[in-house]
């Protein structure tokens, strides 16, 4: 056998090996393969990252992690019986891994009191890594920090929008970045007021150590005191996670988490019936000015806030506008549309939702939060104490809600409701049967209309209306991967 022919074999093994082909009849067909359809796979291994909690002494954290069972609409089952394993591990030095999470379906809870509780790098993968979520939730019972701070801890990313921060008077904002590669991630920060971009002191070049987490004070980056501000971070090089801790003298706390994607249409949903104010921030994104049309999703269906109906956004500069009591003791959904008088730009957008009164008052932050394609999850949900809003921005949808077994135990429960075209549903998600703890929730649109949801946790104490809202944007817990098939055509190449 000559050389030729032993290379050409190799090749031949090589090229079934990579296809994953048992056939070698015949040479291909490249045109079928560049049309094959492509599959829909459940991903191997997800990444989330949380903030470090809060540096008050009187705070107490609980982590709730969580997947879902089941498989999202078109979409491969991950194999049963494969391994899998998720994890949280400290940031900020090797340490010892908790809340492990051993099967799907059933929640792993994690609490702790320590005022130094760092941020944290989690892990999942097998048949444990689709639909992973993890929830991060703080009550802060006293102090000038008191309030919720509830956040969904994120993936990590290279490039995130905050409409919503401030460097007010009265108001600490802290830019959380945390790293989870070995290796530096360097970060620009950028600000944005009324008027346009601010000049930073230090916004620029900031280094995140590998593995490592770097709360950043906004005002110490810029001298201006302006009430609505955008921060955008990008990451130079590397990758992070990135929420921004707001503290308000006056009105609580919360965690400003990341808006969706820049669009020229957003919906803001789960506005609580009884928010004693709302404050929009808006920011427009491309070059061109945006004229937005708004409207409220309410129980029983669209409707034009007075004095409200339209918002002009300039383009590079934060508009934020008061709507009040906007919702007016019916919990509704904030949609923001293009007008047709000019051709739409893409904005960001963010709410401050306030309830309560006098002192008794506490802040919750609502992004703009991406459509429920197949899936979405939220963890640290209680009995009584969650309100979960669906809204249908289209035709009238059906969705599947889903409670899973409580952290200690039960059976999961389920329940399909209808939600009205242009309307916002507010529900008390079914409890689990039985088992006692916080559970999480999973809501799968069934037909209809586009779908988009939050929840709200209530944990009213000392007659301080505290609460926290996180969005639930689709899990994207699979992906779409081309199938593959021989091509035996490459050898003649």
């Amino acid at each position: 056998m000559n050389r030729s022919t032993i290379s050409l074999a190799g090749a031949v093994a090589a090229l079934v090996v990579l296809t994953g082909a048992a056939s070698l009849t015949g040479g291909g067909d490249s045109k079928a393969a560049d049309s094959a359809p492509s599959l829909r796979l459940p991903v191997q291994r997800s990444t989330l990252l949380c903030p470090s909690p809060s540096s008050s002494e009187f705070a107490a954290t609980t982590y709730t992690s969580f997947t879902p069972t089941g498989t999202v609409a078109g979409s491969k089952a991950p194999d049963p019986t494969a391994p899998g394993s998720a994890q949280l591990v400290p940031a900020v030095a090797k340490g010892k891994a908790f809340a492990p999470l051993k099967t799907p379906g059933k929640p792993a809870a994690y609490a702790t009191d320590k005022a130094d509780a760092p941020a944290l790098i989690g892990t999942a993968d097998g048949q444990l890594a689709p639909g992973w979520t993890v929830q991060q939730t703080t009550v802060v019972d006293s102090g000038p920090g008191r309030g919720v701070l509830g956040t969904s801890c994120v993936a990590p990313g290279g490039d995130f929008w905050f409409p919503g921060a401030s460097t007010a008077a009265g108001r600490t904002d802290y830019l959380h970045l945390v790293n989870p590669d070995d290796t530096p991630a360097v970060v620009d920060i950028s600000m944005y007021d009324k008027s346009g971009l601010l000049k930073a002191s230090t916004g620029d070049g900031i280094t995140v150590p590998g593995r490592s987490s770097k709360p950043v004070l906004l005002s110490t980056l810029v001298a201006d005191k302006d009430a609505d501000l955008t921060v955008h971070v990008v990451a130079r090089s590397g990758r992070v996670g990135a929420d921004v801790q707001v503290t308000d003298s006056k009105l609580g706390t919360d965690w400003l988490p990341p808006v969706s994607a820049p669009a020229t249409s957003l919906v803001l949903p789960g506005i609580p019936s009884d928010a004693t104010d709302v404050r929009l921030v808006t920011y427009a994104t491309g070059s061109d000015d945006a004229d937005l049309t708004l409207k409220l999703a309410t129980s029983t269906g669209l409707i034009t806030p007075a004095g409200h109906e339209t918002l002009h956004v300039k383009s590079g500069m934060t508009t934020a506008v008061d709507l009040g009591d906007i919702t007016k003791g019916d919990a509704g959904s904030l949609i923001i549309g293009s007008s047709s008088a000019h051709s739409a730009a893409p904005v960001i957008a963010a709410l401050r939702v306030t309830r309560g009164k006098g002192a008794n008052q506490e802040i919750a932050f609502l992004p703009a939060t991406a459509q429920i394609a197949t899936r979405a999850t939220v963890a640290d949900n209680r009995p009584k104490a969650s309100i979960l809003s669906l809204t249908a921005t289209g035709k009238a949808a059906t969705v599947k809600v889903t409670s899973s077994a409580g952290a200690t135990g039960g059976t999961a429960a389920t329940r399909t409701v209808t939600v009205k075209a242009g309307s916002t549903l507010a529900l008390q998600p079914p409890p689990p049967a039985e088992g006692k703890g916080n559970f999480a929730v999973t809501v799968e649109p069934l037909s209809g209309g586009p779908v988009y949801a939050s929840r709200m946790l209530l944990l009213s104490k000392g007659g301080v209306p505290m609460f926290t809202i996180q969005p639930m944007p689709d899990d994207q817990s699979s992906v779409s991967v081309p199938e593959a098939g021989a091509d035996l055509a490459i050898l003649n190449r």
